[in-house]
């Protein structure tokens, strides 16, 4: 009885501890978490019934106050703090972003409990000193500070603002349903360390190479490579597979030759014969190119050098194939083209059953007022993972486009309402000197352009962690306005996604299309453009540029961005009783004699035409001249207006 007993007592220890074994590794930890930011093998990989939601202080009344007032940043006011978020169930926060962090603390209470788990400055999110909140996976280069670290929950979670105000946020989690999820722990092991510091080192990676992913899925490559020269009215296929695989990524060399105006070489992808092609896409558009301008370098798609280069994972069943269509323009001098292509891949098919197929979906319009500039409307079951988009203006002026928010549909129902566009690419301020104001890239996002003169912008984002999972339907969406998408715009966009079913159809890039536009009138607010003083002359931002001398000074004005050619030039600008006399300049040449500003009471001057000015890369300048009246010696200018000369 004793050895019987023995032998059960043994039995029963051995399951026990297997089942403990088997229970242990079922648990979802955060380290699972931190894997998603470097397997990029695993981006074609559904994720079931694993849908994502968002926590933003956009306006709820429709208006623009997504964040200044902060009547919108909370759920409600509990022992003085402010509710942030309040999530049931098991899931992880993804992302999360704002341009106004504080000193003030978050607290963040986990499955329950009465004390907070995990404390810590709101800037201190971002700021790179509190471990594992660590750079570049943390961090703000473009005006808003972003947190992909995860934090997991077991049961719930309730994240608390221990402070007076707080102003714009999103905070982006997804349910976990079914998994046995590990709460934040706070404490780290080696393994989990040394995780975190390979995603560092992945996205600190400014020189992106394809051995960075070959791994998992994405392994045992082989590599197609093709040296081709293309003629207008041609196409060429660089890669032809006829059974079952997955493309890892592929570069394209072409020099210049996507850069400028025309948009006339279109990239196309086929998988497994499908009636309409996978990708069809200007291949300037495609890689992220502004406004014919090289622009992105994220750590999965964009342009390093010459080489163009995408990491995005190609799975496919049966067949394979992609191509360079050259398209004919008429009118314009169209020359041949030489391209170099590497095609990594190997024969690893797709899991029907948990992968989808790469799509994208390319579309340029300009949206009627009232309507939304659409990124992806399609339905079926599959993921969203990434977004290039150009932002043309259509009115001289301030970007206020730019303050439209997206809008995210998914089976049915709202899960994602931002605070503006370019919170939505994780930036902020783009009005203001050093956030947007020029194009920066980051390893998932960044800001392709920005420019007054020329009323346009751009912007990327990839999803890694925070994929867009839907099972039926997703509609994904970008307003153009403040209100009402009431501002004219040229918008194009890619999107890029995963999904079990094939694109019904596509958008035909036209000749118009392919072109980028120009506008014939360009506005500069003097005070946001770089200028260069004399002696004898004092610059303050005041009412636009207000400018006083000390008898005589001059003051040059940079106008940069706009085309070269002939321009008129005219000038808004205040008068009063401190006004002195003004005279405008284009380096040696004098446009106008000396104009007075001086008047008893307070005025305002409109479009003032001063003459005419030729713009080259050494003459995009004008000089301004202030001199003393004798009784006032203040110049007070807050808006340069050029007009194109047609010749």
């Amino acid at each position: 009885m004793k050895r019987v007993s023995l032998k059960i007592l043994l039995a029963i220890l051995f399951l026990t501890g297997v089942y403990q074994a088997q229970s242990q590794n079922n648990i979802y930890r955060w380290s699972d978490e931190v894997k998603l930011l470097k397997s990029v093998d695993q981006l074609p990989r559904y994720r079931h019934n694993q849908l994502i939601d968002q926590e933003s202080s956009y306006d709820r009344t429709g208006g623009n106050d997504d964040g200044f007032s902060g009547n919108y940043s909370y759920i409600r006011k509990e022992k003085g703090n402010l509710v942030l978020a309040e999530f049931e169930g098991a899931g992880v926060v993804n992302r999360i972003w704002t341009p106004t962090p504080t000193e003030d603390t978050l607290a963040f209470y986990f499955d329950g409990e009465k004390e907070p788990r995990l404390k810590i400055k709101f800037m201190d999110l971002f700021s790179g000193k509190v471990y594992p909140f660590l750079k570049p996976v943390v961090g703000n280069e473009i005006g808003g500070y972003y947190c992909y670290i995860p934090i997991p929950f077991k049961k719930s979670l309730r994240i608390e603002f221990e402070g007076e105000k707080i102003m714009f946020h999103q905070i982006q989690y997804r349910k976990l349903p079914g998994l046995k999820v590990e709460s934040w722990t706070g404490s780290f092991s080696e393994t989990d360390k040394q995780l975190l510091s390979e995603v560092n080192s992945l996205w600190s990676n400014i020189s992106p190479n394809i051995s960075q992913y070959s791994f998992g899925k994405s392994s045992r490559l082989q590599t197609e490579e093709k040296t081709f020269t293309i003629l207008p009215g041609e196409e060429v296929t660089f890669f032809n597979e006829t059974k079952g695989g997955r493309i890892s990524g592929f570069e394209m060399d072409g020099g210049t030759s996507f850069e400028g105006l025309y948009k006339d070489i279109i990239l196309s992808a086929k998988w497994d014969n499908e009636p309409v092609e996978a990708i069809f896409a200007p291949v300037a558009d495609y890689f992220g190119y502004a406004f014919g301008k090289p622009a992105m370098r994220s750590i999965l798609m964009g342009r390093y050098g010459t080489s163009n280069y995408s990491y995005l994972p190609m799975p496919y069943d049966k067949s394979a194939e992609m191509k360079l269509i050259y398209k004919k323009r008429e009118g314009v001098q169209q020359n041949p083209i030489s391209v170099t292509t590497k095609v990594y891949y190997n024969d690893n098919k797709r899991d029907k059953k948990e992968e989808g197929k790469l799509y994208t979906m390319w579309r340029r319009e300009k949206p009627e007022v009232g309507q939304f500039f659409t990124f992806l409307k399609t339905e079926g079951k599959g993921h969203y993972v990434g977004t290039v988009h150009q932002a043309q203006g259509l009115r001289p002026g301030m970007t206020l486009f730019w303050e439209g928010d997206d809008s995210t549909y998914v089976d049915g129902k709202m899960r994602m309402h931002g605070t503006g566009s370019e919170d939505y690419y994780n930036g902020g301020w783009y009005a203001l000197l050093d956030r947007w104001d020029r194009g920066i890239s980051m390893p998932l996002h960044g800001s392709l352009d920005y420019s007054l003169p020329m009323n346009r912008t751009g912007a990327y984002r990839f999803f890694l962690s925070d994929k867009l999972s839907f099972e039926k339907e997703i509609y994904h969406a970008m307003e153009h306005g403040e209100v009402g998408n009431n501002f004219p715009v040229d918008y194009a966009a890619t999107a890029f996604f995963y999904a079990d079913q094939p694109l019904k159809n596509r958008i035909e890039p036209t000749e118009e299309l392919r072109e980028v536009y120009l506008p014939n009138k360009h506005v500069f607010f003097p005070q946001l453009m770089e200028i260069t003083l004399e002696r004898g002359i004092q610059v303050i931002l005041d009412r636009g540029l207000a400018i006083s001398s000390f008898g005589k000074g001059t003051v040059r004005i940079k106008l940069p961005d706009v085309p070269e050619g002939k321009y008129k030039v005219l000038l808004n600008y205040h008068e009063s009783p401190k006004g002195g006399d003004f005279q405008i300049w284009q380096r040696q040449n004098q446009l106008s004699d000396w104009i007075s500003t001086k008047i008893d009471k307070d005025g305002y001057r409109e479009n003032v035409y001063v003459g005419d000015i030729q713009l080259t890369p050494q003459t995009n300048s004008i000089t301004v001249h202030v001199r003393d009246n004798g009784k006032a010696n203040l110049f007070e200018l807050t808006l340069i207006t050029l007009e194109r000369i047609e010749e």
